[in-house]
């Protein structure tokens, strides 16, 4: 189905954005994110990316009772179609924010960031989510703007198993290897870092991943 739909005279306009106007309260119109620390922005982010999360909540890899059922009756066209619009959107990203986080704790945030760990074997995560953090088409999303709360909550589902991708699942690969300490410096330096005006993703190819990611086929 086209986002673009017919309509009667008299009636609302039949959207995708009207459509979608379900997702808001909790992700923000237009997906730019709200004041909730839990729920992330969408807008922006590689649609192939949220397509394949928008399987993972229909499909039940990705457990929140809320998004398995707005998402359990919903076709592969329309869950794209989704993906597409939020995608196309780009409101302003969030400013950084203020850590109360320790100058050590924010030291080693950035050294994973920017450079990783080699003698942990964990790769930097500017290495797989672009040199400007801004992600690559079609499926590595940017970590720009993102709440250290939700930062935190993500890397540690992926550190247990509860959030998970597809084969070869590169992220719970990294997150296992990282400590509590460092999940909690990764996602407090993050949050200080600056954002630009333009922050779409790479175009794929872009740069090269440092190992193979089901998330993100060559």
């Amino acid at each position: 189905m086209s986002p673009a739909r017919s309509q009667s005279v008299g009636q609302p306009p039949d959207t995708m954005a009207a459509r979608v106007e379900a997702c808001t309260p909790c992700h923000g119109n237009k997906g730019e994110g709200t004041s909730d620390v839990y729920f992330p922005r969408l807008a922006g982010k590689p649609a192939g990316y949220l397509y394949n999360q928008l399987l993972a909540f229909r499909g039940g890899r990705r457990k929140y009772p809320p998004m398995n059922y707005l998402l359990e009756f919903l076709p592969d066209s329309y869950l794209q179609e989704m993906a597409d619009y939020f995608a196309s959107q780009r409101p302003p990203l969030p400013q950084p924010v203020t850590s109360e986080a320790s100058g050590d704790v924010l030291r080693r945030g950035e050294a994973l960031v920017s450079g990783g760990d080699a003698a942990a074997q964990i790769p930097a995560c500017a290495s797989c989510h672009g040199p400007g953090l801004t992600g690559m088409e079609p499926g590595i999303p940017g970590l720009l703007g993102l709440r250290p709360s939700y930062v935190s909550a993500q890397l540690g589902a992926w550190r247990y198993g509860t959030r998970t991708a597809k084969a070869p699942d590169c992220m719970q690969r990294v997150a296992a290897r990282l400590t509590e300490a460092d999940v909690t410096a990764v996602a407090a330096y993050l949050a200080t870092l600056p954002v630009s005006e333009n922050a779409a993703p790479s175009p794929k190819g872009a740069y090269a991943l440092p190992f193979s990611c089901g998330s993100a086929p060559n």
